[in-house]
């Protein structure tokens, strides 16, 4: 009975999602993703490009898609996307009034109803060497959201002290669901757990990634005790967050800018813990940073967690400590003890032999 309601409520989720995107499409791309059966927890991106095929990413695979809306792998069977597929999309998707949008189409995105976010490219307008905003839009990719709720729980073990965090960096090449994990983790923290009593979080989602605001309200479960600044540069969020929410724990998406690095400084001297997420592929892409490099060398994070996509979306690969101990390695799909790899405990402490003694400030 409990199986038949889980299923119950995953068929409708699933159904959400698909009237979601169906009803900000143009009238033609509605009928080709009407007339073949897609799994919507397994479609992630819709591409249109003026003039050119209509292109998914599904299951991580990218397809071209007919005018029967199958998909395809031969680019000469698909549709081709018309000048009236943007518009009328581009209408639906702004209630047809793109000038309420100016602020978000100036970040290069609108986030719709149910956090999809709906990426945008054309002609970039400019204004005292600022983007003021982007005309002749011609390009369109609509992301949709997936929440795998969970996906943290492997990791849980290795981040948390007590009842406190520790500094933890996310390292992912892109793509790699990053940020995914991040989210659970932040919804995790948040609710709390059996023996782990909710933190009070505070988000700075500068992409509308995390939380997927629409109109103010988060289209995400990320916890109960969890306060968002959506839309808002890091820098500036993480500073505003510690004068105004006392959070006990700041999460941040893709760190790497010098003013990035400053307000972690802050956050840190606050007493606050730190959970972000950088690209990279390894612990070398990072030192190679000048920015992220003193971060690693005065050991301000005390977790590193490696995604790969090597065997599957999200897969992680390491997770070590500050001073380079690998505490678990992924071997055949499973978390085991890096310390019977001997290569891989060579390999990562070369990267950290450099590692100089903490000088926080």
């Amino acid at each position: 009975m409990v199986t038949d309601d889980i299923c119950m409520r995953w068929i409708s989720l699933e159904k959400s999602r698909e009237n979601e995107i169906l009803k900000i499409l143009s009238v033609a791309l509605r009928r080709i993703f009407s007339s073949e059966i897609y799994d919507y927890n397994k479609l992630q991106e819709i591409r249109l490009r003026m003039n050119e095929p209509l292109i998914v990413i599904y299951d991580n695979r990218e397809y071209f898609v007919t005018e029967k809306g199958k998909r395809t792998t031969e680019c000469k069977k698909a549709y081709m996307v018309a000048p009236a597929d943007i518009r009328e999309t581009l209408e639906y998707i702004s209630n047809y009034s793109l000038y309420a949008y100016e602020d978000e189409i100036r970040q290069g995105f609108i986030t719709i109803q149910g956090g999809h976010r709906v990426g945008l490219a054309g002609k970039v307008i400019l204004e005292s060497g600022m983007i003021k905003s982007v005309r002749h839009i011609s390009f369109i990719n609509i992301r949709l959201s997936h929440q795998v709720k969970g996906c943290c729980k492997k990791v849980l073990p290795y981040i948390i002290n007590g009842n406190e965090t520790f500094h933890t960096l996310i390292i992912s090449p892109p793509r790699c669901g990053k940020t995914t994990l991040l989210r659970d983790m932040i919804r995790m923290l948040s609710d709390g757990f059996p023996g782990f009593k909710g933190n009070t979080i505070g988000v700075v989602d500068e992409r509308s990634e995390i939380g997927a605001c629409y109109k103010g309200v988060p289209q995400n479960d990320i916890g109960i005790r969890t306060d968002i600044l959506d839309c808002c540069p890091k820098s500036y969020g993480m500073l505003m967050l510690i004068r105004s929410m006392s959070p006990q724990i700041i999460a941040v998406d893709e760190i790497g800018s010098r003013d990035d690095i400053d307000a972690i400084y802050s956050v840190i001297n606050c007493g606050c813990k730190l959970i972000a997420t950088v690209h990279g592929n390894s612990i070398d892409d990072i030192r190679n940073r000048p920015g992220l490099r003193k971060l690693v060398d005065e050991r301000i994070f005390e977790r590193y967690i490696v995604l790969s996509n090597r065997k599957r979306t999200g897969e992680i690969r390491t997770i070590f400590d500050d001073r380079g101990s690998v505490l678990f390695m992924a071997e055949d799909e499973r978390l085991t003890s890096a310390y019977e790899n001997e290569a891989a405990v060579a390999e990562l402490s070369l990267s950290l032999i450099h590692i100089s003694e903490p000088t926080r400030r």
